[in-house]
């Protein structure tokens, strides 16, 4: 049945409009609108779009900001104190006399060192902080997709930025008030994994409401480079302070993050209705048989109301149907979907247990890389922590890059493997090659970059929202958040554990092959999907050439 669309009246208006469920800050803004600029109009579909990308965009950056600095801080909080210069408390004068300090001049090999990380087993501690914050992260971010079904997204995100921010500025407090308790680094790491997990099923269950199919990957693409932006933030942010004092690397962006959190309560639009963008289409045809011409309002996520479902209830399915696609069938009430519901969304289970082993090579590199770049060559922490950007990049390109590929072969779970199949062999070119010398290094790094962080912001983000939105829902919005926190949870626990590993391991050339069999392993979850996709592909080349 052809719908005819009718141009919406509701696209060009004023932003005097009044909207009374929406933010105090957007409320301010069409007021002081109306007040200010009576005749100014705007797309208001196109506006509050660029704001719900922006503003998203803004709050996991941040997120990404916090979870940073650690890397950076490992460099100093134990280091080869042979290397460090004497605090000038300790320097004999130039003229003659003695040093100002009361205390003896340093002797041992751990003087520099912040306790209880100048202990021989330092690795075996800091991996343990790197577990806290992981472990924490990745069992609660099962919870989390519940929650977020059954919240306000806009609260459920500024609280938990702001508790994000509160947690990362209480590990920086530990130096200023001389904290040494293992415990308490310990407990502010799983503290700050707990509220961490409100970020991920948030921003992408609203910017999955707001945006339909179309080119999602290249959307999603573009818009998760801000986990990439976010590490080049907090890194260098880090380490502007890591070698004067490092507590300021943990309070700059602890603050940072707090403000932003409050921006998301002040104006982030939660879901289309609030501000009245859906769009309004009629049914032509069924006018003409005489029947009601009702009209239905066709969500911006590519969903659609209740009316039109029921003058619609079927929509074809065929051989050419995407493995991972969605097509929107709304029942007339939607529940949210159960855990073990959403696990028998078909692709889910695959794609989660990829995610697990792509994670875990991602998160190794981001939790130990600046600190593996300084133990491995001649570079200091400050210069580690800045070369160690340049994987962060590589993976801005690597998102796009992945968006790019599947939206133009709606092969997702193909170009995920080709990518990681990419990656295996370069993981230890880098690691046999990557201390020759500093160019060598950022151009191997940033290969490194974009082969595997593409399958996992791929995986994350477009791959989330069609699993979200499949078939097999029969239209339940309710279910994007919840699939998002199972395939991010799953993930995550694999970024628990690589640095726990990493930590563990003798040797970085024992580590490089974890990473390596863990990118392997990650390819071999997909093959069966990867398999069917050329399948699908091939028989519809062949069915298009019958037609021509």
């Amino acid at each position: 049945m052809q719908r005819t669309r009718i141009p919406s009246t509701g696209r060009q208006q004023r932003m005097s409009s009044t909207y009374p469920a929406a933010p105090i800050g957007v409320r301010v803004i069409s007021y002081l609108s109306a007040k200010l600029c009576p005749r100014f109009q705007v797309n208001r579909v196109l506006w509050f779009k660029c704001s719900v990308l922006g503003l998203t965009y803004i709050a996991y950056t941040c997120y990404h900001m916090t979870r940073k600095p650690i890397s950076v801080v490992k460099s100093v909080l134990h280091r080869n104190c042979s290397t460090v210069t004497l605090p000038p408390e300790f320097v004999t004068p130039a003229g003659g006399g003695y040093p100002t300090s009361p205390s003896p001049l340093p002797t041992d090999g751990t003087w520099c060192d912040y306790a209880p990380f100048d202990q021989p087993d330092f690795n075996s501690l800091l991996g343990a902080l790197d577990s806290a914050f992981l472990f924490s992260y990745a069992i609660a971010m099962f919870f989390a997709g519940f929650i977020a079904e059954r919240v306000s997204l806009r609260y459920f995100l500024a609280l938990g930025m702001a508790f994000s921010g509160v947690f990362c500025y209480l590990f920086g407090m530990a130096k200023v008030y001389d904290i040494h308790a293992l415990w308490y680094f310990i407990a502010v790491q799983a503290l700050a994994g707990m509220f961490q997990t409100t970020g991920w099923p948030g921003v992408v269950t609203i910017v999955g409401r707001w945006f339909g199919k179309s080119k999602r990957g290249l959307i999603f693409g573009i818009w998760n480079s801000h986990t990439s932006i976010g590490n080049v933030l907090g890194t260098l942010i880090a380490a502007h302070y890591v070698e004067r004092d490092w507590s300021m690397s943990f309070v700059v962006p602890g603050f940072v993050m707090g403000v932003c959190g409050f921006l998301m309560f002040l104006f982030l639009v939660e879901r289309p209705e609030i501000v009245d963008c859906q769009e309004k289409v009629a049914d032509y045809a069924q006018q003409q048989r005489g029947s009601s011409a009702g009209s239905s309002y066709r969500r911006m996520d590519g969903s659609v109301s209740d009316e039109e479902f029921a003058g619609n209830p079927e929509q074809e399915i065929n051989e050419r149907t995407p493995i991972i696609g969605s097509i929107n069938r709304a029942p007339p009430h939607q529940d949210a979907i159960g855990f073990f519901g959403a696990l028998r969304i078909p692709g889910v289970i695959e794609f989660s247990l990829s995610l697990f082993f792509s994670k875990l090579v991602s998160y190794t590199f981001l939790f130990w890389l600046p600190f593996y770049i300084q133990h491995s060559t001649s570079m200091g922490a400050k210069l580690s922590a800045d070369v160690s950007t340049v994987f962060d990049i590589g993976g801005i390109v690597g998102a796009i890059a992945a968006g790019m590929l599947s939206d133009a072969s709606a092969m997702p779970a193909t170009t995920c493997t080709g990518m990681l199949a990419i990656a295996a062999p370069l993981l230890l070119i880098y690691r046999c090659w990557g201390n020759v010398s500093l160019s060598l290094n950022i151009l191997l790094l940033f290969i490194v970059g974009v082969t595997v962080n593409g399958p996992y912001a791929l995986i994350t983000t477009s791959v989330s929202a069609e699993l979200g939105q499949h078939s097999s829902l029969n239209g339940n919005s309710k279910a994007l958040a919840t699939v998002t926190a199972i395939i991010d949870g799953t993930g995550s626990i694999g970024a628990a554990i690589g640095p726990l590993l990493a930590g563990m391991l003798s040797g970085w050339s024992n580590v490089f092959y974890m990473l390596v069999i863990s990118d392997v392993l990650a390819l071999a979850m997909l093959l069966r999907i990867s398999s069917k996709e050329c399948q699908r592909r091939n028989s519809n080349r062949r069915y298009n050439v019958r037609i021509e």
